[in-house]
């Protein structure tokens, strides 16, 4: 029989949050936001905290502030965890796969970590209160008891749309397994077992590419005065003014790589229009950091985002987030020096995969040479840390991860990003720091 006009709707809508659904995903009617969501969480083997009674409203506009009671009715309403590719990719390893019924205890095991504790290439994340309680907000640290440290809210109550997603990750960035990015640096992991050169050699190249770098603190205004509001618009023009000085700093670090007559005029041409965004990135996680959590992060704070703001940011906005949020911590674990900075930026620079360049082998055979150097360094100068150069090189593909998600997020939900993102780095960050610097450690020049 027919179904009626009440019934067809009530198909096309999300059975989690009641948001339009856009098919059959994980076995049941779900919208695009709950099936990334489930995924995310199931592949990620994330555990969430919820700071009420564990039976949150979920709604379209509610959804995003427990993400311990979303997934939970996930899981409830019969999402299959099976039908989620290994892999992490797209396309689901039998799509007939209906809706299933798991029992309470299991559903406790896969909500408390317990039935992902067996997977030991897949670090444990903990992610913090996900409610507007008075101990919750878009800059949670995480404690060592794993329970979320009190700091001050975004914009009180118009914060908790995000609670959740900017919560501190637990510090275990040690061995973070990252394989799911690696086929944006294929070639970075098959040069490891050839020989390298020696360090004087390398000391001479690492001097030469520090030497090329712009290390001066930026010179675009960033000081507000106290009790000036800054709107969406003014800090949209700061994030582009900034945007701007920071992609000419790149212009003029191409014309002064030691190696800059080696390649064509067209080939860097083509290497800075595919690489520009990830080279500004890493460069603000590493030897402007310091600027970027103090003097951008103070103006970000007097900055507050309206209602429709917060309610409309998008699943890829979130998402970018975490991976900021991430990354912003793994380097200041790191301290990652002036040197080091120059070898990631010239390898990642350096990307024989883009399209249409002329002399692919003479940009392997550099990227061979600084990869080696990169390596000779790092051990030489750090021998206590085994680990330490391949951690700093997983660091480019999450780079590069994060630089391609970032052209989908809609220009006018930058600036609450980065207002979440360095709220909640600077928060957590002011908890345990030191009187080292931030990121940066001894290298040839001040990074501010």
């Amino acid at each position: 029989p027919a179904l009626g006009h009440n019934e067809q709707a009530e198909q096309r809508s999300c059975l989690i949050c009641g948001d339009r659904a856009t098919g059959l995903h994980y076995g049941i009617i779900s919208c695009e936001g709950c099936k990334g969501f489930f995924k995310r969480s199931i592949c990620n083997k994330r555990i969430y905290r919820c700071s009420r009674d564990k039976n949150c409203e979920m709604s379209r506009k509610q959804r995003n502030r427990c993400q311990y009671c979303r997934l939970l009715k996930c899981l409830q309403m019969g999402m299959n965890r099976k039908a989620i590719r290994e892999d992490g990719m797209p396309g689901g390893r039998n799509k007939s796969i209906g809706p299933v019924q798991i029992s309470d205890e299991e559903i406790e095991r896969i909500m408390s970590g317990q039935e992902f504790k067996d997977d030991a290439n897949m670090p444990e994340h903990t992610w913090g209160n996900n409610g507007d309680s008075d101990h919750s907000s878009p800059g949670n640290g995480v404690s060592d008891g794993n329970q979320p440290s009190p700091v001050s809210t975004l914009s009180s109550n118009r914060s908790v749309e995000l609670n959740g997603y900017t919560a501190a990750l637990r510090e275990q960035y040690i061995g973070n397994a990252m394989a799911q990015h690696y086929q944006f640096l294929p070639h970075l992991f098959g040069y490891a077992a050839q020989p390298r050169s020696l360090y004087p050699q390398s000391h001479t190249l690492i001097s030469q590419l520090v030497a090329a770098e712009e290390l001066a603190p930026l010179g675009t205004p960033m000081l507000i005065e106290d009790g000036y509001r800054v709107t969406q618009v003014e800090l949209f023009a700061l994030l582009c003014r900034l945007a701007d000085e920071l992609l000419f700093r790149q212009i003029s670090w191409i014309k002064k790589l030691p190696f800059f007559c080696e390649l064509s005029i067209e080939d860097y041409t083509r290497l800075l229009s595919a690489t520009w965004q990830e080279l500004i990135l890493l460069a603000c996680l590493t030897v402007y950091s310091a600027q970027v959590l103090g003097d951008l992060a103070n103006v970000t704070d007097k900055y507050t985002p309206s209602d429709d703001e917060l309610q409309s940011f998008s699943e890829d906005g979130m998402e970018v987030m975490e991976k900021l949020i991430y990354l912003f911590r793994k380097f200041h674990q790191l301290k990652v020096s002036n040197e080091e900075y120059a070898c990631m930026k010239t390898i990642n620079f350096l990307n024989q995969d883009i399209r249409g360049l002329t002399n692919v082998t003479q940009l392997e055979q550099l990227n061979k040479r600084y990869w080696y150097v990169c390596q000779d360094y790092t051990e030489y100068k750090y021998p206590h840390q085994p680990k330490r150069f391949p951690e700093i090189m997983m660091c480019l593909p999450e780079i590069r991860c994060i630089a391609g998600k970032l052209v989908n997020i809609p220009l006018e939900q930058l600036p609450l990003l980065f207002k979440a993102v360095l709220h909640s780095c600077k928060s957590s960050l002011n908890n345990y720091r030191t009187s080292s610097s931030p990121c940066v450690t001894k290298g040839t020049a001040p990074a501010n």
